[in-house]
């Protein structure tokens, strides 16, 4: 299944990618935990904290293509090293702050864009650009699962750190914990990159009006758009779906933990599928799954298995789309501009999440649930599944898998 990543440079150069981003995305994918306690410490309301998150949702998607296309011109170690330094200091910044405005600047903009210019964008253009072309649909899957295991690590972690040091301290340990990714960046940058084929030689202007006038990369932006949306939602208003039902915090924090953890394994079979079967199709049973699964836990009563068997299923396709976005922007157009194409349809996603977790606050403040965001949830999945079909994936990847014979 990964004998692509068989190879100690090849291996190095994927599991140094896999081990930032555990840290970049298990840093940002458990502030939701820290909703509750920022609220109730400083009395700013759901609403306006909501808002800051969401803020950050857009911040994050908004400097993937920047920095996507700094890595591409100038090589990813400046850019990786500059990141981590900004999530680390705007995680630290979160407990000095007491208004909205200084809430948004210390979450929603410092820290996101440390957590964004170290994320997927830079990290799968920078491994993609030192990998043979057999091994990156896999190494995909592996980076991907880095991030996912962060977030099984980190969300039952901190929730522990709350509960025992209290909120403020556990920031402080957070942001002490993603300087530990500074290391890793040597790793991933050692090799130089590989030599691109003239088709892949172009300037990053027209490598951006190639790909926007594209009608399946414009396609596959939509699709990612609601991925954006229900992933901002879940991972910023889990915990207050779980207050609602009357179970503990630690409900919350495990259902993150098992997402992350399903996740690992969704998002190694999905970089094992994208060498097998067709990338669109991938993405359209993801999104069509989750429909099911969200009209299954609509029907359930609230109880902690069933946020478990939720959390788990998932989990399974929560950022496993990854891989097969990304390896359908490398067919459309190469890897040369990977970093900044993919970044761009990492913008749409975030402006999905910008919504999803902004209409998710507003919808508790104004109807008291989330019921109301679970049923958009569902036809925006739906949506985002026929989304993907017309996109003419086997026609465009023809020549690409004859350069990789």
């Amino acid at each position: 299944m990964f004998r692509s990543l068989r190879s100690p440079d090849v291996l190095i150069t994927t599991l140094a990618a896999a081990g930032i981003l555990m840290i970049t995305m298990g840093t940002r994918q458990s502030l939701g935990l820290f909703v509750s306690p920022i609220n109730s410490a400083t009395g700013l309301g759901i609403a306006a904290i909501s808002l800051a998150m969401a803020i950050g949702q857009l911040t994050w998607g908004a400097i993937q293509p920047l920095a996507g296309a700094v890595a591409d011109r100038h090589g990813p170690r400046p850019v990786l090293l500059a990141a981590i330094v900004l999530l680390a200091l705007g995680t630290a910044a979160i407990p000095m702050v007491d208004s909205a405005f200084g809430l948004t600047i210390a979450m929603g903009l410092v820290m996101q864009l440390g957590a964004g210019a170290a994320s997927f964008s830079v990290l799968i253009g920078a491994a993609a650009q030192r990998l043979p072309a057999e091994a990156r649909g896999s190494a995909s899957g592996v980076i991907n699962a880095g991030g996912s295991f962060g977030q099984f690590v980190f969300a039952p972690l901190l929730q522990k750190l709350i509960q025992t040091f209290g909120w403020i301290n556990a920031l402080w340990a957070m942001a002490l914990m993603s300087l530990a990714a500074l290391p890793l960046v040597g790793k991933l940058t050692r090799a130089a990159p590989r030599a691109e084929q003239h088709a892949d030689d172009q300037g990053i202007g027209r490598a951006i009006g190639d790909a926007m006038r594209d009608r399946s990369y414009l396609l596959l932006h939509l699709g990612f758009f609601t991925c954006g949306f229900h992933i901002a939602f879940l991972v910023t208003h889990l915990p207050g779906e779980v207050d609602l039902c009357g179970l503990p915090p630690a409900v919350a924090s495990w259902s993150l933990a098992i997402i992350g953890l399903a996740n690992i394994f969704g998002s190694l079979y999905a970089g094992a599928c994208v060498s097998r079967y067709r990338s669109k199709y991938v993405l359209a049973a993801m999104y069509g799954s989750r429909v099911l699964l969200i009209a299954w836990y609509l029907a359930m009563p609230s109880a902690p298995w069933v946020f478990y068997v939720f959390a788990a299923g998932l989990g399974f396709t929560w950022l496993a789309t990854v891989p097969p976005t990304a390896t359908l922007v490398g067919k459309l157009f190469g890897v040369r501009y990977l970093g900044t194409l993919f970044g761009l349809t990492l913008l749409s996603h975030q402006v999905g999440a910008f919504f999803g977790a902004w209409l998710g606050g507003l919808a508790l403040v104004e109807f008291g649930d989330y019921r109301w965001m679970w049923y958009a949830d569902m036809a925006l999945a739906a949506l985002a599944a026929v989304i993907n079909l017309p996109i003419r994936e086997a026609r465009i990847a023809q020549p690409a898998a004859g350069a990789a014979g």
